[in-house]
């Protein structure tokens, strides 16, 4: 095994950590072109470029891809929802509302919960928000302002089972204690919420 498919298969192991697949095809293209999709990362490589060349451009890809994932999936899950008929906390509900009233739906019923489930999560997590606030949100499910300690949800949650919204509090809470995606952080959002990773594929579509 020479050093070029080493490489690769070091390649497709890091991907598929983060649930996404390699799909090489040689083509007739001057450059080597890289489209990232929900799970995949496509590579359109010209029938020229060595295995070694191939190897070294699309190891250097691999941090691009796993920081925009999550990204290229809210899109997806965003487009999906504002097509599909109305949900709530992952249940079907008996109507159906056009793009704008689902919006404000899902708005008032995330401002319901909002108030107790920062109340019951922040002692969990030991760090408190100073303000909340919602936002139509396509690449993000929350976000955090950690000087302003200010959390913004999206207003989709509420079409995911509730203990989705539950885990990206959870999550933002955390940055309150890490700003970053270090291991400290996660081993921090691990102790508050044992099973954020079920809830963490839920939102990205891996689970049903």
């Amino acid at each position: 095994m020479n050093d070029a498919t080493v490489q690769l298969d070091a390649v497709r192991a890091q991907l598929l950590g983060a649930g996404i697949t390699l799909d090489i095809q040689k083509k007739s293209v001057k450059n080597i072109n890289f489209r990232l999709k929900p799970y995949r990362l496509q590579c359109s490589v010209p029938h020229r470029l060595s295995m070694s060349q191939m190897a070294h451009a699309i190891s250097q890809r691999v941090a691009w891809a796993l920081t925009h994932h999550p990204q290229v999936v809210m899109q997806q899950q965003s487009q999906q929802l504002s097509s599909s008929m109305t949900v709530l906390w992952g249940q079907e509900q008996p109507f159906a509302l056009n793009d704008t009233a689902k919006l404000r739906y899902y708005r008032n019923q995330l401002q319901t919960v909002i108030p107790e489930l920062f109340v019951k999560w922040q002692p969990i997590v030991g760090a408190t928000a100073n303000e909340v606030r919602i936002k139509k949100m396509h690449t993000r499910w929350g976000s955090c302002n950690t000087r302003a300690r200010r959390v913004w949800l999206s207003v989709y949650l509420p079409a995911y089972p509730i203990e989705c919204t539950e885990y990206v509090i959870v999550h933002e809470l955390c940055h309150l204690h890490h700003a970053n995606h270090s291991p400290a952080f996660w081993r921090t959002l691990r102790q508050a919420m044992p099973d954020y990773q079920y809830w963490h594929d839920r939102l990205a579509g891996r689970t049903p």
